[in-house]
Formats: structure tokens, C-alpha cells, sequence
């Protein structure tokens, strides 16, 4: 079910594939250079309807107007401050999540919004050869409990580059920033979304 959201920032667009007998939802954006198509969120919305827990999967104003670049991070906020109400509408605990960007954008709205969680996909640390601009403050001031999925090759922040903090973090072996993996690395493609989407699953069923 797709459904339209109108928001300060512009109307999102939310894609449910829910669960038969869901006990969480998990809402998910995208980042800044490109759309919920991204392989994470794809394999997540696939995997995760099987073990009860709905996927909304949100469109940013932007990218529904067909915009290419992103906006202002507080114009992110903006609209999924506006889209919250639907996600929150089933009646379930709703874990907060993005990619990149995304990530970002649920990390600094967990706490006002009340959710239940937050899941981190490739979170950007910094950007790429500034690890002097971090951006960790954001992801351990999300108040609740946090999971970060992060590729080992991630230039925008490699696993052991992370402060340590009450979240955590599960990483994909030699992924970069979108989860991709080398063609003659150690793992599959297939094995390391599997990674990511067990990750998560054994995350998500462990918050009670």
C-alpha cells in the first residue's frame, strides 16, 4: 500500500509492506543521493514483514517532487516530523530509521517523536577524508536504543572509527557506503545483505 503524506516540507510518500501479525514497525528513508530502490532498504522491507514487523518505507518531499538534491538537514526534519503521525497510526512501537542521511534525520528526532528505537544504515560519521567533522554527537543523542549497520569499507566512517556508546553496531565485511561488496571478496552480495537484514531481525526481536 503506498500512501500520501502531506508535510510542511512538500508531500512524502509512504510504502507499507506490513506484517501479518506485526509487533513493530519499521520506518525507513533514504539518503540524500537516491531513494527507498537503495539494496538495504529493499532487502530490509522483503525480509522483515516474515518475522513481524511491518516496513514503512518514506519518500522525502524532495525526491517526490522529483528534486535531485537534498535540502537543509533541519528541512529533512521537517518532513518526517510530518510524516510520524501515519507511522505512528497502527497503534505499534515504531523504530526510526534511515539511511545516511536518513539515519541522520532519526537520530535527532527520536527522543521528541517518542520512538521506540532508532536503526542507523550507514551512518555518516563524517564526510569522506574529514574525520575531523564527526557527527557522532547526533548518533549518541538519539536517547534510545540504536542499532548502526555499517559497511567495513564505509568512507563516510569504518566501524572502528565509531566512539564507543550504548548502541550497537553490526557490521557488513567490506561494504562501502550502499552495502555493496567487491565481486571477488570474501562474501556475496546476497551474504551481505543477509548480514545486514539478520542483523537487524535479531535486533529488533530482542526489544521486547
Amino acid at each position: 500500500m503506498t500512501q500520501i503524506i502531506e508535510t510542511d516540507a512538500g508531500a512524502a510518500r509512504v510504502t507499507w509492506h506490513e506484517a501479518q501479525r506485526a509487533r513493530l514497525v519499521l520506518a525507513v528513508s533514504h539518503g540524500a543521493g537516491g531513494g527507498v530502490e537503495a539494496r538495504d532498504l529493499q532487502a530490509l522491507a522483503r525480509v522483515l514483514p516474515g518475522h513481524g514487523v511491518t516496513v514503512a518505507l518514506v519518500e522525502q518531499p524532495w525526491r517526490v517532487a522529483g528534486k535531485k538534491l537534498a535540502p537543509a538537514p533541519k528541512t529533512l526534519d521537517v518532513g518526517w516530523r510530518g510524516v510520524w503521525p501515519a507511522l505512528a497510526g497502527p497503534g505499534l512501537p515504531v523504530i526510526s530509521g534511515g539511511r545516511s542521511a536518513g539515519a541522520r534525520v532519526a537520530c535527532r528526532t527520536a527522543a521528541e517523536l517518542g520512538a521506540h528505537a532508532v536503526l542507523a544504515l550507514g551512518f555518516p560519521l563524517h564526510p569522506p577524508g574529514r574525520p575531523e567533522k564527526s557527527r557522532a554527537a547526533e548518533l549518541l543523542g538519539a536517547g534510545v536504543p540504536t542499532l548502526v549497520v555499517q559497511g567495513g569499507n564505509d568512507p563516510f566512517g569504518r566501524p572502528e572509527e565509531f566512539p564507543e556508546g550504548t548502541y550497537e553496531l553490526v557490521e557488513v565485511p567490506n561494504g562501502d557506503h550502499g552495502f555493496a561488496v567487491p565481486k571477488r571478496g570474501a562474501i556475496t552480495q546476497d551474504q551481505a545483505l543477509a548480514v545486514l537484514t539478520g542483523g537487524v531481525v535479531e535486533w529488533a526481536l530482542s526489544l521486547g
